[in-house]
């Protein structure tokens, strides 16, 4: 069976937006040679990527990679779904002029995942079914505008935010309808208490884009009887590339598989590059997960 995906990276594994301690001072360029070296066939957005359109095909073509995609911060939870346009439109308009196919929306409306000095357990949390479901009506809405742009909403569950658990995602994979797709984050549903191969059986068909990050047990859990922040977790190294922690992505990757899943399998393992070395890390998630993929598409001998 043919297994239909490509391999992408976050420029997180190089310079974080949200801790500019954290590889700070590496260049755009060099992210980009090292992942192009390493067989990375493209990149989701950060805050060194060039904002103009063309000027980012321009740069990205340099070194033969695609644009995969780009975050979106979202504010639907406490916000309007026109103020949600209008904030949106300028990276709807890159994304489309470089042939992305989703967006990345994240919720940060209220949300604690980029406060440091905030434990995980402050997140925010609707208080009533109907604060859901009004969200859920918004949701709606701004992805039929996306779709309207040529553009699918990839949601990113997320600790720290509203939509953080297992429960918070089976509700509001419920609620939604289908323009609503879900983003995958394999580590972000381990973190919050799930098993990844568990959650993505329920929503498998909802599916339209994959991070895969590996989380190390023992900072998990001391990160949950501490009440550590999610910046906090980080620092202390709760994540890293698959392959280096606790979670078997065989079964996963092969449920995408049976499942058809055509997308971007995107390494995005937030990390210090002065204690998980950017290009080290970065080529030993590629090779993981090129070595599953290409086990996957072998044919299966009786």
């Amino acid at each position: 069976m043919d297994f239909d995906v490509r391999i992408g990276i976050n420029p997180i594994s190089w310079s974080n937006d949200d801790l500019p301690q954290l590889g700070g001072h590496i260049p755009l360029e060099t992210c980009l040679q090292e992942g192009a070296e390493i067989g990375y066939a493209g990149f989701e957005l950060g805050n060194k990527f060039p904002k103009d359109p063309q000027a980012l095909r321009d740069k990205m073509a340099e070194y033969g990679v695609a644009v995969v995609s780009g975050w979106h911060s979202g504010h639907l939870a406490e916000g309007s779904v026109e103020d949600e346009i209008v904030a949106a439109t300028a990276h709807v308009d890159k994304l489309v002029f470089n042939g992305c196919q989703v967006l990345v929306y994240g919720e940060v409306a209220g949300s604690v995942q980029g406060q440091q000095q905030t434990p995980l357990s402050q997140r925010p949390r609707f208080a009533s079914q109907q604060q859901w479901r009004d969200y859920a009506a918004r949701l709606d809405a701004f992805a039929a505008w996306l779709k309207g742009k040529g553009i699918t909403l990839a949601y990113h569950h997320h600790m720290g935010a509203y939509c953080e658990t297992s429960a918070d995602l089976d509700l509001l994979m419920s609620l939604t309808g289908p323009d609503v797709g879900l983003l995958f984050d394999t580590g972000h549903i381990t973190f919050a208490g799930g098993d990844a191969y568990v959650e993505l059986l329920k929503h498998v068909d909802r599916v339209v884009h994959v991070h895969c990050k590996d989380v190390r047990r023992a900072v998990m859990q001391q990160a949950k009887a501490e009440n550590w922040s999610f910046l906090d977790a980080v620092l202390k190294g709760v994540f890293t590339v698959p392959g280096d922690g606790m979670i078997d992505f065989a079964p996963i990757l092969a449920t995408l598989q049976r499942h058809g899943y055509r997308g971007w399998l995107v390494v995005e393992a937030e990390q210090d590059p002065a204690l998980a070395p950017s290009y080290e890390y970065a080529k030993k998630g590629y090779d993981y997960l090129a070595a599953l993929c290409n086990s996957l598409r072998q044919p299966v001998v009786a």
